[in-house]
């Protein structure tokens, strides 16, 4: 699915992608994200339903009128075709400090599109939003996002359950920006 219907709003840009906050006219894009088994694969045992992504969407929604924050949408500047989200959200364990995420449509893995949108993320939740640390979490059979962390600047600080997926998930923080290319 491609095209944001001329509605390129983007509040965070890259060189390449554009960020903006979700709206309920785009159930098309999240219901082309949350409901690919290969995106959700390692963030819950069971597949999303319609219903499911529908109230994801609400709470994205709601995250960003109440904590000035969301997974934003992300689109490739241009042609404005949707790429994913990626984001923030908040974390009931430490309040301060928000759970970074990113979920991409697969065709747009390998591209280096989750490394330009944290750079752009982070660069709000620190300077724009004041955040001194973010965290992040990844199911333990997921390397490319353990690789990805790492290369990102993350540090490994402990192990956490994430009832979603019902494992032990390998816990990092980030607890200082740096410019990431």
């Amino acid at each position: 699915m491609s095209g944001v219907n001329g509605l390129n709003d983007y509040f965070l840009q890259s060189e390449r992608l554009g960020l903006r906050h979700w709206r309920d006219a785009d159930l098309p894009f999240a219901l082309e994200l949350w409901t690919n088994p290969v995106v959700t694969k390692f963030i819950s045992t069971k597949p999303f339903t319609a219903n499911d992504v529908r109230l994801r969407l609400n709470r994205e929604i709601e995250t960003q009128a109440t904590n000035g924050m969301q997974y934003w949408p992300v689109f490739l500047l241009g042609g404005n075709d949707f790429v994913g989200c990626c984001g923030l959200r908040p974390r009931a364990q430490e309040p301060g400090i928000p759970e970074f995420g990113v979920h991409l449509l697969p065709r747009h893995w390998r591209h280096g599109y989750a490394a330009e949108a944290a750079s752009v993320v982070f660069a709000h939740a620190f300077r724009t939003l004041g955040f001194r640390a973010l965290f992040a979490g990844h199911n333990p059979n997921n390397a490319a996002s353990r690789t990805l962390l790492l290369r990102l600047g993350f540090s490994h600080t402990h192990d956490e359950f994430y009832p979603p997926t019902g494992l032990v998930h390998p816990s990092y923080q980030l607890a200082k920006y740096k410019e990431h290319t």
